[in-house]
């Protein structure tokens, strides 16, 4: 496994940062996405919740930079680098191919006798649910339009040419990752999980979703919120309702 390139400020972003922090929630993307798409968690979570985004290779501030087409790969190099903090009792956000990624960081951390809090897995089919896709292999033509879909990036995002070539090697890259990832067999995390998802998500069935509770020895629960692939866009509220509420409930909690 390759080492993270970089140092933990160019990986992790805190747009609201917090001395008085008593939790960390560590917030992980969608394909094609960066570590801004979870402002609005940070300025709601904050001061209480130190919320961590991070910010993968190949996007934004780090275009130059070649993006990870492996997840087990850019898993091995999250963990690492988020070893580098203090040990606040930490959960994870993931959104579609974040939570695949929070799932096998959290596997690490459990590896090394670190438990998560908790795992909040959303608009994600669980690890144990495989399917041939194919979207990575497009012309750009297609993979926009896949994208489009989805709603998963602006209009004016979209139909800017100039933003879309910087944007297109990250959407590629992070969709070969995402299609081709596979979950170990029976793999399990002893660290709860929450799986959230949207009613009308072509992505993800409510039984995809449902299938994340057998990838936990702890508790489980599921939460539907009306909405496509991008529910959390336009139910965030709601979204930060139930990361609010777990992590209140959890907040003084640290190593088991």
């Amino acid at each position: 496994m390759s080492q993270p390139s970089g140092a933990p400020e160019l990986w992790l972003r805190r747009y609201r940062p917090s001395a008085t922090a008593t939790a960390r929630l560590v917030c992980l993307a969608h394909a094609g996405g960066s570590a801004s798409f979870f402002l609005p968690v940070a300025a709601a979570l904050s001061p209480h919740v130190d919320v961590v985004a991070v910010q993968y290779p190949g996007r934004q501030d780090r275009r130059n930079e070649k993006p990870v087409t492996d997840l087990h790969v850019l898993s091995a190099q999250v963990h690492e680098i988020l070893r580098s903090q203090d040990d606040l009792p930490v959960s994870f956000f993931g959104h579609s191919m974040g939570a695949s990624l929070a799932f096998e960081v959290i596997r690490r951390f459990e590896a090394e006798g670190r438990r998560p809090v908790r795992l909040f897995a959303s608009g994600r089919r669980a690890p144990s649910i495989y399917r041939e896709e194919r979207v990575h292999r497009l012309d750009d033509a297609g993979l926009l339009a896949e994208i489009r879909r989805l709603n998963g990036t602006s209009s004016l995002v979209l139909n800017d040419d100039e933003l879309m070539r910087a944007a297109l090697p990250a959407l590629r890259a992070d969709y070969q990752a995402a299609e081709t990832y596979q979950g170990e067999p029976g793999a399990t995390v002893d660290t709860p999980i929450t799986a959230m998802t949207g009613d009308a998500d072509p992505k993800t069935s409510l039984d995809d979703a449902r299938a994340w509770e057998k990838h936990t020895t702890a508790e489980f629960d599921l939460e539907v919120f009306p909405g496509g692939h991008f529910f959390l866009s336009d139910r965030t509220a709601a979204v930060i309702g139930v990361l609010d509420q777990h992590l209140r409930t959890h907040r003084t909690m640290g190593k088991p």
